[in-house]
């Protein structure tokens, strides 16, 4: 056991590990009918049933959910309410994203392997001037679509954006565009 403890600590990716861990973690509750159950379930409480939507709402695995539960929930509340308590769930998925990819090391886990693999020029055309106001822009149309939140966050994470603005630019974005799909949702129901 010391052995395995010690090339765990000398292990160079970690962040990413326990990344890919709690994607496959995910994929396997995501196929369990009890989880399914349990999250659509969610849709007998309101706000709060909003608010778990826009946190699910973020994730590639779980957007399907999440929208499936908004709309759910457009039948009883009015989408510019399920924009905004969706919108703050969806601050916190996003946020707790962006503070692992930011805070935790994951940063320079992908940069070492994007220089393993011979990454030079990506890394100077990530440093250039031009390059570096891109991604958070990038990062905030990720965000806005519908599309999962994850290459979005990632994008402003890497870039040297503020938690506080993050957080604004977060909420803002994701109650928009949860609003805009509740508001589609609703008028193309059969």
């Amino acid at each position: 056991m010391d052995v395995l403890e010690k090339k765990w600590r000398r292990y160079y990716f970690k962040n990413l590990t326990y990344f890919v861990i709690s994607i496959l973690a995910g994929l396997i509750f995501l196929k369990t009918s009890m989880f399914r159950e349990m999250v659509f379930s969610l849709g007998n409480f309101g706000y709060i049933g909003a608010f778990f939507g826009g946190i699910l709402f973020v994730s590639t695995f779980t957007v399907s959910i999440g929208t499936a539960l908004l709309l759910l929930l457009a039948e009883t509340l009015h989408p510019i309410e399920i924009g905004i308590v969706a919108g703050i769930g969806a601050v916190i998925g996003d946020l707790t994203i962006f503070q692992y990819i930011k805070n935790k090391g994951m940063t320079n886990e992908i940069k070492h392997l994007v220089e393993f693999f011979g990454g030079d020029k990506v890394m100077h055309l990530v440093h250039t001037k031009y390059f570096s106001w891109t991604l958070p822009i990038l990062g905030a149309i990720i965000i806005a679509s519908p599309l999962p939140d994850e290459m979005g966050v990632g994008l402003m994470g890497i870039s040297k954006l503020k938690t506080s603005k993050f957080i604004l630019l977060s909420f803002i974005l994701n109650a928009i565009g949860i609003f805009l799909i509740i508001t589609a949702g609703t008028f193309f129901k059969p």
